[in-house]
This record gives C-alpha cells, structure tokens and sequence, in this order.
C-alpha cells in the first residue's frame, strides 16, 4: 500500500470498472478509462502485473482481470480514507470462501477484517457447469464475493440492532466487512463443556428467535457459533441466511436444528428431545427482519443472484450427510484437487479405512443420498490406498473411480 501511487489505484480502478461488462478487460478500454495525463498506462499495468495484482489473458484476446489481492487493496485504500482501518496485523481463519485478518484503527484497537473469497481452487470448475448470474455477461467470483459481502453485512447490521448475539458492524467496502474481534473459539474447537443442557438449549431458543423474527440462519452449525471462556454464544457468518418465507425454508430451518443436534451428540454425547420446530416459529411471528433487510439495500433480485450461488454449495455444506462437520467436493467440483488433498481429508474424518463399513449402514435403506455417502467414503478410502502404494505421485481420477465402483457393487452386493 505503501508503494502504490495514485496512477497505480487509478488503473486497478479502470479495470473494475471494466469488469462490469468484461470478463478480459481490453487493454484499450482500461487506458480510456484511466485517462492518466502523461500516458504510461501500460507500464503501470506491467507493474501490478508482476505484483499479482492484476492477471493478463492472451489467449484469445489482449485482456486484464483484477485478482483477488487487487480487490484486496481496493478495499483496503477504501478503509483507509474512511479512517477505518489503520494496519493489517496476522491471519486468523481461513476457509473456501473467506480469508479472515486481525487488523487495527488509529488508536490501535483491534478489529476483525473479513475478505469474501467465493471461488477457491476446489469450485472453480463448478462456475462453467452452473449458471449463478442469471442473464448476466461477465461471469465473475469478484462480483459473486461482493454481493455475498454487502448480504452479510446488511443481515449483521439488522440483527445487531436488535439485540441478536452477532458481531458488531463497523464498516464494510467491496467484498471487506470490518467487525469487533469476538472474544471465543468456534464451537468445533471446544472438546469439552461443563453444561452441555444449558449452551445446547441457548442454540436451540436462538434459532426459534431468528425464526420468530423472519429469518433462518442457514448454516448454523459449529463452525459458525462463537463461545466465549464464560459461555458467551455469539453466531458469525451470515451470507447464506434466508427469510421464513423462503420456498425451501423448512428445509434450511430443519438442517440447522439437525446439524446442533448431530455435534452435541457426536463431540459431547449429549441427547436432548427438545428441538425447534418451525410450525412454532411460523405461528409465533414477532417481527419481519426480512422485510427489513430488503428496505435496506439488499433487494430481492441481488438476493435470488447470490442464492444461487449458495444453493450449489448445499451438497457441500459443513452439515454434509456424513456428518464430519468438513467439506467436501462432489466428483465434478473436485478436478482441480489433487489426490493428497483427498487423503488429508479422509484424516479428518477420524475414520480408519474401511471404518464406513462398521457404521449403521445396514439398518438403513439404500436411498440415494445414502448412496452418495457410502461413494465418498470409499473414493476416500481408495485414494488414501493408492496413494500409500505409490508414494506421494498423483494418481489417475480414473484408477481410483474405478476402484471405488468394485468396492461400492461389493458392499452393495453384501
């Protein structure tokens, strides 16, 4: 930031603004836009170039396109003007669709940064398959991670102002939401709770208070909930979060009841009968924060675009059938991973191979989506195999699919 002149954020500034209708901005276009005095446009491009600022296409045409780390210091001059921020200090958390930073203002008090980052390696192939914009031209993650920014943003603010135990709003630009730093761990990260009835009760009554003021968290489960070293609950990340009226708002109400449920009695071995039930919810409404969110900003249409997005991220989501709490990615959304990332995340599970089979699978018919766990299990297994018998060399998506359908028949036949 240091080190970028004025001429340097104008140009940045001339390639968003082109990204609006190109994917490749035309390096014509960008020095139109630029309009610099002295000429020096490309020079300036070559520059933030080889600083990874900026990515240049030529295959088919001369064309820019911002990169992540552009975007990043966009926002970030952004904050600065506005006296937000005053440093950018270490990462704290890291996931498939945001980066988040501890950062500080001018009196040196510390605050959260929270870049948007949709579209890591691991879905990037899934942009092609699966049409997110609707009728728009310039498919772009930049665009996709900037409405999912101001969503979260909105929704925060509304649910801060009334009452709702989130992280308080400061300031938010592009795809950056500026926040307090929360005092806590996430949920996951606790192996043990003195009262296990009292925090699970507290999570259940948050969700009915959410249902009863219109909204429906989407993804709250253990990744997404704060706990302070006193019990404190504080619920993060807001993207995915819908109104009661949704179409699919039983389904998404259900899902976060489930995935509390499923960690209480998988981390702490607690089972309580009492849930939420959204037939409560629906019949005791108390206020429209929906309504509310769509008066402020975020309209119905930037909803639908970005929901779209969120929708073909279920089959992934922390709340998958296996019930690890961990992502992962179908056999098309996977292409870009290697066959060592697979085997890190079968370590996740705390599974040893061939552990899938000891589970209650036989009890259970063989429905679908029953099906597709028992297939990520073995495709898990499989690879976690192969690659013990040939080292650390990447082996053919096709040898390992083919070994995981004899090993799905075989168990299927049994």
């Amino acid at each position: 930031m240091r080190y970028l002149s004025r001429d340097d954020f104008r140009v940045l500034t001339a390639v968003e603004m082109g990204q609006r209708n190109h994917e490749m901005v035309p390096t014509e276009l960008i020095i139109q836009i630029a309009d610099l005095r002295l000429g020096g446009s490309v020079k300036i491009m070559n520059t933030l170039l080889r600083h990874k600022l900026l990515h240049h296409e030529k295959k088919h045409f001369d064309g820019y396109r911002l990169t992540y780390l552009g975007y990043d210091f966009l926002a970030l001059r952004t904050f600065l003007a506005r006296n937000t921020l005053a440093g950018v200090g270490r990462q704290i958390g890291v996931g498939k669709e945001s980066d988040i930073f501890v950062v500080i203002d001018e009196e040196e008090n510390e605050m959260c940064l929270k870049m948007h980052r949709l579209g890591r390696t691991s879905f990037r192939a899934i942009k092609n398959k699966r049409d997110y914009h609707h009728n728009r031209g310039s498919p772009s993650w930049l665009y996709l991670s900037r409405l999912a920014a101001t969503k979260e943003h909105v929704f925060m603010k509304v649910l801060h102002e009334n009452g709702f135990p989130v992280p308080t709003p400061i300031d938010a630009n592009r795809h950056g939401i500026i926040m307090n730093l929360i005092d806590g761990s996430p949920l996951n990260q606790v192996r043990e709770l003195n009262d296990p009835e009292t925090v699970y009760l507290e999570l259940m009554e948050l969700i009915i208070r959410f249902g009863t003021h219109g909204l429906i968290h989407g993804d709250f489960n253990e990744f997404n909930i704060m706990i302070s070293d006193v019990g404190k609950i504080t619920v993060i990340d807001f993207p995915q979060m819908v109104s009661i009226k949704h179409p699919n708002a039983r389904m998404y109400f259900e899902r976060d009841v489930n995935c509390i449920r499923r960690f209480f009695r998988k981390r702490f071995n607690y089972f309580h009968e009492m849930k939420a039930e959204f037939e409560y919810v629906v019949a005791n409404r108390e206020k429209d924060l929906d309504t509310e969110v769509s008066a402020s900003g975020f309209t119905n249409a930037l909803a639908a675009e970005l929901e779209s997005f969120m929708v073909s991220q279920t089959r992934t989501s922390d709340c998958s059938l296996d019930g690890s709490g961990e992502d992962s990615a179908t056999d098309d959304e996977e292409e870009d991973v290697s066959d060592e990332d697979d085997v890190k995340d079968n370590d996740s599970l705390g599974d040893a191979p061939g552990a899938y089979l000891q589970h209650d699978y036989a009890t259970q018919p063989l429905t679908a989506p029953r099906v597709d766990d028992i297939r990520r299990r073995v495709r898990r297994d499989v690879t976690r195999n192969v690659q013990k018998s040939k080292g650390k060399g990447k082996t053919s998506r096709n040898v390992i699919k083919n070994k995981e359908k004899r090993k799905v028949r075989a168990y299927m036949n049994e």
